[in-house]
């Protein structure tokens, strides 16, 4: 067990509780840093980097274009892709030389295909309104690529020199296949190695009632894996129906699924998570999450998930319907019934496990099953104190009183990349929003104006925190 988690743990047990928050700190901004991060985000979200689009090579050239404007030497900013079609930025600030391995920032550039008739205001403009920049990428994750180019030309202004290499990363193509980053760690090791690497696209801060009341650090994944259930069999005439349909031997088995669940499995992440989130919610889960960290009691775990499907989704795998395909003619029995059974798997349980098990709960030999793709496992990252110290104080600073939880992703990033390529990855998105309305691949996507700043005026003094003297 580290000791940033038994320090965690003993916090819980001894009833410890932090002190109310209110909004951010009030921190000296430079107005001409606000205005790049401003510019650079508004040239972000108008390049469209839809999938279907594919505009990834501008916004990293457009990028690129902007270092080289600051100074930074051509050898030291790269676009480079496994694809003309998918093309990332890979740049790199110098140090001092010490030897020390570099520190990696990652974010990506490609978001989630809109429409502009589902949105209020054009998805591919920038608008700033009631408090938010709203735009395709705002949150996920334009904002984090901005705010690190940005603070890379700050830093050279500046001067800045720290004591090892800095090295930016924006991929084409987290939202789809993640082989940018893939490609990256496999083929061009050299340009991406590092001693651990900092995502903006994971953690962030949650808001309850307009007050931020957690700080979120992404150390873990669940794992991405999808099922292909399929029953075939020779159909017939509707009008002579037989007990042997193709739909029902589905239906049935994916009731089943529905009524299941995994059990419960904890690891030194999640254990974290709810000894330190316990400090955020209301008395009586924030009793069940401490006896779920000390003991992982089976009942405390049933009420949390119930509470919550987040909670839930990280106390267990987690295997759902996403999609329903069956028969080809009215009038004729089903010859073929599929449907595509989602599972976010805990980092620590083997696929093969998972698959048995959804076997014994469909309880029917004639769905047949065939995994979509293959699941890449990631294991979680250490919390090293090197890393979560000056993490923690410098959002005392910015956020004094709200606790900083580690956390394990429900979703997936590049960071189950770089994690598996030996580089352990921090989500450390520093952006606060309101946990009951995140607008990430969804309509009207937007970030708070000050949140955005702020989130930029952290990191901006996290790396030089964590690269301008030697870790404690």
């Amino acid at each position: 067990m580290s000791r940033w988690l038994l320090s965690s743990l003993l916090a819980a047990c001894c009833g410890l509780t932090l002190s109310a928050a209110g909004l951010p700190a009030q921190t000296t901004k430079d107005p001409a840093a606000k205005a790049l991060e401003r510019e650079i985000l508004k040239q972000l979200i108008e390049i469209n980097t839809s999938d279907s689009a594919g505009h990834t090579k501008e916004a990293a050239e457009a990028l690129a274009a902007r270092l080289l404007d600051a100074g930074f030497p051509p050898a030291d900013v790269r676009v480079l892709g496994y694809s003309p079609r998918y093309q990332s930025l890979v740049a790199r600030y110098r140090g001092q030389g010490t030897g020390k391995k570099p520190i990696l920032l990652m974010s990506h550039l490609d978001v989630v295909d809109a429409r502009r008739e589902d949105w209020t205001t054009d998805p591919y403009r920038f608008v700033e309104q009631d408090g938010f920049y709203y735009g395709r990428g705002t949150s996920d994750v334009k904002d984090g690529a901005a705010m690190l180019v940005a603070n890379f030309i700050r830093y050279k202004k500046e001067g800045f020199v720290p004591d090892r290499d800095l090295i930016i990363v924006l991929t084409a193509d987290e939202e789809t296949s993640g082989q940018s980053i893939s490609w990256l760690v496999r083929e061009h090791r050299d340009l991406v190695d590092a001693d651990y690497a900092l995502n903006t696209d994971g953690g962030g801060g949650d808001y309850r009632d307009g007050k931020p009341i957690r700080f979120n650090v992404q150390a873990a994944e669940k794992v991405y894996q999808s099922f292909a259930l399929e029953v075939r069999n020779k159909g017939g005439h509707s009008s002579r129906p037989v007990p042997d349909n193709a739909i029902y031997h589905l239906a049935r088995g994916l009731a089943r699924l529905a009524d299941a669940e995994f059990p419960v499995r904890l690891n030194e992440v999640t254990r974290a998570f709810f000894a330190r989130g316990a400090a955020a919610e209301l008395p009586a889960v924030a009793a069940d999450m401490r006896l779920v960290a000390r003991t992982g009691d089976a009942a405390a775990a049933r009420r949390l998930s119930r509470s919550s499907p987040y909670y839930n989704s990280v106390l267990h795998t987690t295997c759902v319907a996403t999609r329903l395909l069956a028969g080809h003619a009215d009038n004729a029995l089903p010859q073929l019934a599929r449907a595509t059974v989602n599972c976010r798997i805990e980092p620590d349980e083997p696929v093969d496990s998972v698959e048995a098990r959804l076997k014994r709960i469909v309880a029917d030999t004639a769905i047949h099953f065939t995994r979509v793709a293959d699941a890449h496992p990631s294991p979680p990252s250490p919390l090293r104190r090197d890393v979560m110290g000056p993490v923690e104080s410098l959002s005392a600073k910015y956020w004094p009183g709200v606790p900083v939880v580690p956390e394990m992703s429900t979703g997936a990033s590049d960071g189950l990349y770089t994690r598996n390529a030996g580089i352990p990855t921090y989500g450390v998105a520093a952006v606060f929003e309101d946990m009951n309305d995140s607008r990430a691949h969804g309509r009207d996507e937007r970030v708070g104006v000050r949140e955005y700043h702020t989130a930029a005026e952290y990191w901006y003094e996290l790396v030089k925190r964590l690269a301008a003297k030697p870790a404690s």
